[in-house]
């Protein structure tokens, strides 16, 4: 098991004294005995509690008290909290009322508020606004920001159905654990070609992806472009690889170019100049693998990252996620996986060149 911290961050409010005995990990629906094999293989001291669709917990061993900040790298799930228990009441008064009894009234910088959504979409609930409204209230805070800041003590309050809650809390940490619900709070904007672009801006926000002007990428499967759009926002070159037609406002950036072929057919070498390659192929993940394999071992093709989906058919195709980010690794890139809240069933994989920069001779162990 992993050491807890010793001290609480110093930004934000003291821990609460009772700290719950679970876990509580939000996904999407179908994703959950993704999260259990993944938790068995980098948390394996923790017991499987409660699972319903869209929720797992996970019982704390003896002895172990994870740091406030704790998220573990279970990939699949969209956020982690101490789960203080569930409440129920005759109405959402009295479920409020109750959540106070349970967890008190702070001191608490934030409060997330949102509802268990079994589609695995972010779904609305009806007293979403009131719930919030009024446990911010409860808890003296008056304006609502949309995302919680780095280190602030969190109130969680998961809305299962209408009339049963959990309750919990968490220190923000990572980008997504500042998300209610570890969903992305963005939108898509108006005038954008697909979700890609909105996809594309998570993972920047979730990776701290150091796009720039002056860097040159290239997007494999770029129809209809949304993905090309957002690169072309952050200042790049951008070269499109797809037989499909591109949007046309993304087709008429002076930065933009497109090869209308198949990732197959293009010559290896032409690879070569670019920063970025980055990837949302409709196709079966072992084929994407196998596309950037081909391309990461030419030799001169020494780019500064990969931002690659991997395409899921049915969630039992998440087994191979191990394998995959062994082969990132053997490329010469250190991987982080998430699956993002604004795609579907799939991975986000993004790997950045290693220190060495060196492709490994074979894939090291998971």
């Amino acid at each position: 098991m992993p050491s807890p911290a010793s001290a609480p961050p110093a930004s934000g409010s003291p821990a609460p004294a009772r700290r719950g005995e679970f876990l509580l990990v939000t996904c999407q629906g179908g994703a959950e005995a993704a999260i259990v094999a993944r938790q068995e293989a980098v948390l394996p001291g923790l017991r499987k509690g409660v699972w319903r669709r869209g929720v797992v917990t996970f019982r704390l061993p003896s002895g172990f008290d994870p740091p406030d900040d704790f998220f573990p790298d279970l990939v699949f799930g969209r956020t982690c909290l101490r789960s203080l228990g569930q409440v129920t009441g005759a109405d959402v008064a009295a479920r409020v009322a109750a959540v106070v009894a349970l967890a008190g009234t702070g001191p608490w910088d934030d409060v997330h508020v949102w509802p268990r959504a079994p589609s695995g979409e972010p779904a609305a609930a009806p007293p979403l606004d009131e719930v919030r409204r009024l446990l911010r209230a409860a808890c003296g805070l008056a304006a609502e920001p949309v995302v919680a800041a780095p280190g602030s003590l969190v109130l969680d309050c998961l809305l299962d159905g209408e009339d049963r809650w959990w309750v919990g809390w968490h220190r923000t940490g990572s980008p997504a654990s500042g998300w209610p619900g570890g969903i992305y709070p963005q939108p898509l904007p108006a005038g954008k070609a697909s979700r890609a672009w909105l996809k594309l801006d998570e993972a920047i926000a979730t990776f701290a992806l150091e796009f720039g002007p002056g860097q040159r990428a290239v997007e494999l499967g770029a129809a209809p472009g949304g993905a090309s759009q957002r690169l072309l926002e952050a200042g790049l070159s951008v070269v499109g690889v797809d037989p499909a037609v591109v949007d046309a406002a993304v087709a008429a950036h002076p930065r933009f170019r497109q090869w209308r072929m198949r990732a197959r057919d293009v010559k290896r070498q032409a690879f070569r100049p670019f920063d970025w390659i980055v990837c949302d192929m409709n196709i079966d993940p072992v084929s994407t693998m196998e596309s950037l394999g081909r391309i990461l071992t030419a030799p001169g093709v020494r780019p500064r990252g990969i931002v690659a989906t991997l395409k899921l058919p049915d969630w039992s195709r998440a087994e191979g996620l191990a394998g995959w980010l062994a082969e990132f690794r053997s490329w010469g890139f250190q991987p982080a996986a998430r699956q993002l809240s604004t795609g579907g069933r799939e991975v986000c994989v993004v790997g950045l060149r290693s220190p060495a920069g060196r492709r490994a001779t074979r894939p090291p162990a998971p």
